[in-house]
């Protein structure tokens, strides 16, 4: 395995300027050092309408979940071009974007079409009640576009470490505040890269997603906690990490603060988990010392991410951080980041067809072992 240089354990140099849209969304810039006097004093000049109103959750009675209708989110801008990019700053005031602002290092904002808002609208008086199971409820909640860089062809692990920095502050704030929303049931902070699992936007940025239920995988993983701590008294993410940390064989990285391995169970064909060696529920719990570390130890698994394919310069991939529920069973949970890609083979996507897709059964084609070995020889 590979150690993590020491990180600085000083506090975040920067600011934080909230300012707000024409149509009265948020937007939050994150600077990477503060600076005297006023800044991004730059007004959103765009004649838009109110703020985008939320759509419904329904509930499945077949598998007990929620699943969110959102209508709205079909007319969502979609690969536009370079010239015509939504997250650029607003070099040209006759050509407006989403960040009124000419210059900026990271920014967040509501997002204008959103999967759950804050401004909600009651079922139609004339809706039938559904056959089984609760009412329709609105989706309440809060998404964030959290984009990382005025640079629109940036690459997150390109990023100086000043500026990733920057970034996991940003993860940290609005974790911290959506979590204090009593809406919102879950957080979960996330970045989508590469148009091969569906990005519609290219410039460099992620999102934050503050759900009204515990979403499917964390009731699973939470339940599975609850079972795990009835039979042993344990944390069930705390005991894994001790387990792989014990047994080594699929530790990639490991530091201070942090440990990344793959899991034993791995589904993707590129997988690594990585969590923190405290028990804390969620990033806006970590101490500076933490962050500053995992800014490091986050762009190393990107870039190790983009070298497991020999001859592929960006490897298409998800990344989430998993956070512990706001509410009733918030001890159950422990923040951890789950980093994997569907790039099986250079030119060549893991397809979730008929096994994965419809019925939920995971095949994987390569062994958590040999991407353990990869993700090891491809270090920095």
């Amino acid at each position: 395995m590979d150690a993590v240089p020491a990180a600085a354990a000083q506090r975040w140099p920067g600011r934080i300027t909230e300012r707000t849209l024409a149509d009265g969304r948020p937007i939050l810039y994150f600077d990477d050092q503060d600076t005297p006097g006023p800044v991004h004093e730059a007004a959103d000049v765009r004649p838009l309408g109110e703020p985008p109103h939320a759509g419904e959750i329904r509930y499945d009675v077949l598998t007990g979940e929620w699943v969110t209708i959102a209508g709205h989110r079909m007319n969502r801008t979609f690969l536009p071009s370079a010239a015509d990019c939504p997250l650029d700053p607003t070099v040209n005031p006759a050509r407006p974007t989403e960040v009124p602002d000419s210059s900026y290092d990271v920014a967040v904002f509501a997002n204008r079409f959103p999967s759950f808002a804050p401004l909600t609208v009651g079922p139609a008086a004339d809706a039938p009640p559904p056959p089984f199971g609760p009412a329709d409820r609105p989706a309440y909640g809060h998404c964030d576009v959290v984009v990382f860089s005025s640079d629109h062809d940036a690459a997150v692990a390109d990023l100086s470490a000043a500026r990733m920095r920057t970034i996991v502050e940003a993860w940290a704030q609005r974790t911290s505040a959506h979590s204090a929303d009593p809406g919102v049931a879950e957080v979960f902070v996330f970045e989508n890269s590469g148009q091969e699992i569906g990005v519609t936007l290219s410039h460099p940025h992620g999102q934050v997603y503050a759900y009204p239920t515990v979403p499917p995988r964390s009731g699973q993983l939470v339940e599975r906690a609850r079972q795990h701590r009835q039979a042993t008294g344990g944390n069930l993410l705390a005991d894994v990490l001790a387990a792989e940390q014990a047994e080594g064989t699929r530790v990639v990285l490991r530091g201070e603060h942090f440990t990344a391995y793959v899991p034993r169970a791995a589904r993707w064909p590129v997988e690594v988990h990585l969590a923190p060696h405290r028990d804390v529920p969620d990033l806006a719990a970590l101490d500076d010392a933490e962050r500053a570390e995992l800014a490091l130890v986050y762009q190393e698994l990107l870039r190790r991410v983009n070298r497991f394919h020999p001859g592929v310069d960006r490897v298409p991939y998800i990344s989430g951080w998993h956070q512990a529920p706001t509410g009733e069973d918030r001890d159950l949970g422990r923040l951890h980041l789950q980093l994997f890609s569907l790039l099986r083979a250079p030119g060549k996507l893991k397809y979730l067809a008929g096994s994965e897709s419809g019925a939920g059964a995971w095949i994987n084609d390569t062994t958590p072992e040999r991407i353990a070995d990869r993700l090891r020889e491809v270090a920095s």
